[in-house]
């Protein structure tokens, strides 16, 4: 009987829940049996997630599983970073978690630094500052909520507890919440100290590849579920779907693309110059003890955003298409900025900036595409340029995975402003990546070599290579799947 492998992967616009095999020719195959939408909504006066929604879509996507004809399988989950739920001390959830892209944050960065190096805190833990990274996230906490809680528990560690009934922390993606000490490679007591915090809040450390333990069908009498073993994948989905890049040596760079861009290389040491925090890259941590040394980039949110204002009036792939009809480069604009990260009006929030900056301001969906595209691969390539100053690392290509891959317009707008080989990877790269982290969690594979072999022999890629004329129109479907 072949195993079977089933990733639960949940991005902050969608979930999917993949099942995966191999198939007669040894290659990897993959099924999507469930897909549902994700988001933040307004409770209780901040951006909340929807736990309970999102538990309900992962149990009727495993009764899809199980309806397909699989008694029993793995199941690994992964989800976004730095957000997080408080528990009781009877077990319960105490509310519903606050979005990372909530305001509370927004002065967190200035007031902490008040009080503490922000060069020492980097020093420290290697993680890029951003104002909705975990820390900051407690250091504005509710001091009597904090109180009242017996455990905190990151977002896919929270639902492998709902269905496992056990705690943990999985490093990868602890990593990202800015209190993981590089030395150490535990909690960092005085930042805990700094934030009022005991480490007995937190669930035990756990390595990617860790068995969790078996799925408590009783809990959930209402659903037909298989027998599923549960294991603690590289739970944060840029960490999976980093292993499931099919790079080779070390002269290749990673640019997950999705609701966030995230681009950088992979390595094994920390890089903790004094210009790395300054140019704010980040140091996360990967599958197998390596380093995710890259920088967070706004991303397709802009696009989706984009989308959203104008009511859906236009697929992603029609934007795509309007933006090719466009002259080229007509606005330069910091994607980064934080007026970006969840405006009321993504489109206003554009045209302002181009008002504030004295430049031609876009109007038509088609000019807003192009600006969007444009300065994603201009944010791109100027971030690659860094990469390679910090690391004195040469690049000889960067490979693209994610819903980005897609995008063949932003692909070699990417090639061309970088003038480097991009290589467009598997779209499915993070749920590749936590099946993979099971697969070597039984057994299945024996290195991360051997597995990123396996995603170059079942997972073609597409090459684009930088041009000096002017672009023609490709088909692509737009680019933001996830």
């Amino acid at each position: 009987m072949k195993t079977t492998f089933v990733a639960i992967d949940i991005g902050a616009s969608s979930g999917r829940v993949i099942v995966s095999w191999k198939n007669v020719q040894d290659r990897l195959c993959l099924e999507e049996v469930h897909r549902f939408k994700n988001g933040f909504i307004k409770k209780q006066g901040h951006e909340r997630w929807q736990m309970d929604y999102l538990i309900q879509e992962i149990l009727i996507g495993l009764e899809k599983v199980k309806k397909a004809g699989i008694e029993s399988c793995f199941v690994g989950i992964d989800t976004w970073a730095v957000d997080y739920c408080l528990i009781n001390r009877h077990g319960e959830r105490m509310a519903e978690p606050i979005a990372y892209r909530d305001s509370r944050t927004k002065s967190a960065v200035e007031n902490f630094a008040q009080g503490y190096s922000l060069a020492k805190l980097y020093q420290k833990t290697g993680i890029q500052i951003q104002s909705f990274n975990t820390l900051f996230q407690l250091f504005v906490e509710e001091k009597s909520v904090l109180k009242e809680a017996d455990k905190l528990l990151l977002i896919p560690d929270y639902l492998g507890y709902v269905l496992t009934g056990k705690m943990v922390t999985e490093k990868t993606n602890a990593s990202t919440m800015q209190l993981l000490n590089v030395e150490t490679r535990s909690w960092d007591e005085e930042l805990l100290a700094v934030l009022g915090i005991d480490k007995k809040l937190f669930a035990p450390l756990v390595d990617p590849g860790t068995i969790l333990g078996s799925l408590k069908k009783t809990n959930f009498p209402n659903h037909d579920l298989p027998d599923a073993t549960v294991i603690n994948v590289a739970s944060h989905d840029t960490a999976s779907a980093i292993l499931g890049t099919p790079g080779s040596k070390d002269t290749w760079a990673y640019l997950s693309s999705g609701t966030w861009s995230l681009l950088g290389i992979e390595t094994t040491k920390f890089e903790l110059s004094k210009q790395a925090f300054v140019e704010n890259y980040s140091n996360e941590w990967g599958a197998n003890q390596s380093i995710r040394f890259l920088k967070n980039i706004m991303g397709m949110w802009l696009i989706q955003e984009v989308a959203r204002v104008q009511e859906y009036r236009y697929s992603y792939a029609q934007l795509a298409e309007l933006a090719c009809k466009e002259e080229p480069l007509q606005q330069i604009i910091d994607i980064n900025d934080i007026r970006f990260l969840n405006p009321q009006n993504m489109i206003e929030e554009l045209q302002d900036y181009c008002v504030e900056t004295n430049q031609k301001i876009p109007k038509t969906a088609g000019e807003i595409a192009r600006c969007v595209y444009d300065n994603l691969a201009l944010c791109y390539a100027k971030e690659i340029t860094k990469i390679q100053q910090l690391t004195k690392q040469e690049l000889q290509k960067v490979v693209i995975v994610g819903g980005g891959t897609n995008n063949h317009l932003l692909n070699q707008l990417t090639a061309d402003y970088a003038e480097i080989v991009v290589e467009s990877g598997p779209e499915e790269a993070t749920a590749i990546g936590n099946i993979l982290q099971q697969m070597l969690s039984v057994g299945e594979f024996a290195t991360v070599e051997e597995v990123r072999e396996e995603v170059r022999r079942s997972f073609p890629s597409q090459f684009f290579y930088p041009e000096k004329q002017q672009l023609k129109c490709l088909a692509n479907d737009g680019g933001v799947s996830k």
